[in-house]
């Protein structure tokens, strides 16, 4: 009596899981179908179809596309980036899409759905710039602001820098510079999926880095002369943007927002804050702020949001890049005490 109701369950298993499987491989034709895509990547009124994983390349891809793309972001509106679990839906888009950008190393689930995509025309963010290594410390002191930076010098003479996470600290966006720098790889790949409209995603990226060159000399002058160099956040978001405009980050956890800091690690962020007269502990609004507004009430410091612009919401202060951006220089200045 036992086999009968067993066999159908069996069934019901194996069919489901079949069809997961085919029509992830298929990229999922009919879905896809329904999204006014046509061949070749483009959209039913001739535009370049262009997947985004998350926030910071969204806004990239939009300015440089312009009216001549269409961009759809895989990341929505508060859903912290590195947590992303794909659907279904989202994995055949990446096969039908005419153009991908997104940043290797950020989401896992991103990065092995792009693989196996074939998609050919791709632009991975963290092959546009240099990228780094980075601990719950950055010292900015320890490299010129208008070079790329190395492993080795970055590590030089510098103790009790944690490396923990092991790879490569993705958030490069916070740094204007590296980021101009994305964008011109972006434009390079939308012209060669997009050849018709080549001048146009070169154009626009040149103006973008015009704008990103007057934020960072913003950030540079408006944070010249400070009371103190050093500032602690959730999470080490912000390593280049310390190294870019010399200034120290102290990370309470690691570049991994839902590491928890260990004993030691809080010990030391006592001392550090006392010794370099830290008055603000910043959180982020995406990442639970309760170790950091612990930490604010044991020193007695102040608190205040310091964004790493992973994505958009409607607690943001800002309603796009340069926005929150602005917003940042504003509460960087405040607690390390401009004048």
């Amino acid at each position: 009596m036992n086999v009968r109701p067993i066999r159908p369950v069996r069934s019901r298993r194996r069919i489901t899981t079949a069809a997961v499987a085919i029509a992830a491989t298929l990229g999922l034709v009919s879905l896809s179908a329904c999204s006014a895509m046509s061949s070749n990547g483009r959209t039913a009124d001739g535009k370049l179809q262009v997947t985004a994983s998350f926030y910071p390349l969204e806004f990239l891809a939009k300015e440089i596309g312009g009216d001549h793309v269409k961009v759809t972001g895989l990341t929505k509106p508060g859903v912290e980036p590195h947590d992303l679990e794909l659907t279904p839906r989202q994995t055949g888009s990446l096969a039908d899409a005419g153009a991908i950008v997104y940043l290797k190393g950020l989401q896992p689930a991103v990065d092995a759905a792009i693989k196996q995509s074939g998609n050919k025309h791709i632009a991975d963010a963290a092959s546009l710039t240099s990228l780094e290594k980075h601990g719950n410390e950055v010292d900015g002191h320890h490299h010129t602001t208008g070079d790329n930076h190395s492993d080795s010098s970055h590590d030089e003479g510098h103790e009790g820098h944690s490396h923990e996470d092991g790879g490569a600290d993705p958030h490069i966006w916070l740094d204007p510079v590296k980021y101009a720098e994305v964008a011109k790889g972006v434009a390079r790949t939308l012209g060669e999926a997009d050849p018709d409209h080549k001048a146009d995603y070169e154009k626009n990226a040149a103006a973008l880095a015009t704008k990103l060159d007057a934020l960072n000399k913003k950030f540079a002058e408006g944070l010249k002369n400070r009371a103190s160099d050093t500032f602690i956040t959730t999470h080490a978001a912000f390593g280049y943007l310390a190294e870019r405009y010399g200034l120290t980050e102290e990370a309470i956890s690691g570049v991994d927002p839902e590491s928890e800091p260990s004993a030691a690690r809080m010990k030391d962020l006592h001392k550090l804050a006392e010794d370099h007269h830290v008055s603000t502990v910043f959180f982020e609004t995406l990442a639970n702020p309760a170790t950091a507004k612990t930490l604010a009430k044991d020193l007695n410091l102040k608190t205040d949001v310091l964004d790493p612009l992973e994505g958009i919401t409607d607690e943001s202060r800002g309603h796009d890049y340069f926005e929150v951006m602005e917003s940042n220089l504003v509460a960087l200045k405040k607690a390390l005490g401009t004048k």
